[in-house]
C-alpha cells in the first residue's frame, strides 16, 4: 500500500486539500531529487511509508494547536517538516538546514504544493534567533546534541496540551542516548504503525 491510500489508513480525516497536497508529494520529490539528492535513490519508491508516514508518527502523538510555532532542525529534504505543514496548516513551521541546496527542493515542494506556512532558513539551528513551542527533527543527530542546540529555542509559555519541548523520530538501541537525561519519554513507532519499517523505530520527547 502506498500513496494517500496508506496515509488515509491512519489519518482518515485528512481533508480533500491534504490528500490532494499529499498526492502530489510523490512527483514534485522525484523530479528534484535527480537534480538535489535529499532522498535515497532507492528509497523513493518508498517515500510514503519510509518518509511522509514517518513524519506523521509525530501527529500520532501530539495535535498540535493552531499558532503553534515549530522548528525543523536540520529538515534536509523537508521530513518531518512538510507532512506536518500539511496536517497542521495553522501552525507555522521553520524548516532550517545548514545545507542550502536541499532548502531548494524544499522551496519548490512549498510553491507547487501551495503551502504558506513554512518557512526555510540556511542556518544552523543554535544560530537561530526566533523562539519556538516545539523543536522537531527526524534521526539527524545523538540525543544530547539535538538538546544543546535547542535549548534556548523555547518559548516560555505552554499553548498546547504537552509542554513545550523536543520532539525527535530515531531508531535503534536509544538506552546510551537518553543516559543521563532526567525527563524522556519514549513511544515505539509501532503502537501506531504496525509495518516492517517502523519495528526498531521510536519518538522521543523531551519537555523544556
Amino acid at each position: 500500500m502506498q500513496g494517500t491510500e496508506l496515509l488515509l489508513k491512519y489519518f482518515p480525516k485528512l481533508t480533500t486539500e491534504q490528500q490532494t497536497a499529499f498526492a502530489k508529494l510523490a512527483g514534485v520529490y522525484t523530479e528534484w531529487n535527480d537534480k538535489i539528492n535529499v532522498i535515497s535513490r532507492k528509497d523513493i519508491e518508498n517515500i510514503y511509508e519510509h518518509h511522509v508516514l514517518h513524519s506523521m508518527a509525530i501527529a500520532k502523538f501530539i495535535t498540535f494547536r493552531n499558532g503553534t510555532k515549530i522548528m525543523d532542525l536540520g529538515t534536509g529534504g523537508g521530513f518531518p517538516g512538510v507532512p506536518l505543514a500539511i496536517l497542521f496548516p495553522e501552525c507555522r513551521f521553520h524548516l532550517v538546514d545548514s545545507i542550502g541546496k536541499k532548502l531548494k527542493v524544499i522551496e519548490a515542494v512549498k510553491e507547487e504544493l501551495g503551502l504558506k506556512n513554512i518557512f526555510t532558513f540556511h542556518s544552523r539551528a543554535e544560530d537561530m534567533e526566533y523562539q519556538y513551542d516545539y523543536v522537531v527533527s527526524r534521526a539527524v543527530a545523538p540525543l544530547k546534541d539535538l538538546m544543546r542546540w535547542s535549548t534556548t529555542k523555547y518559548l516560555p509559555k505552554h499553548l498546547n496540551e504537552k509542554r513545550n519541548g523536543l520532539i525527535c523520530l530515531k531508531g535503534g538501541d536509544l538506552t546510551a542516548e537518553k543516559s543521563g537525561i532526567k525527563v524522556v519519554e519514549t513511544t515505539p513507532l509501532s503502537d501506531y504503525f504496525p509495518e516492517d519499517f517502523f519495528k526498531d523505530k521510536s519518538l522521543v520527547y523531551v519537555p523544556k
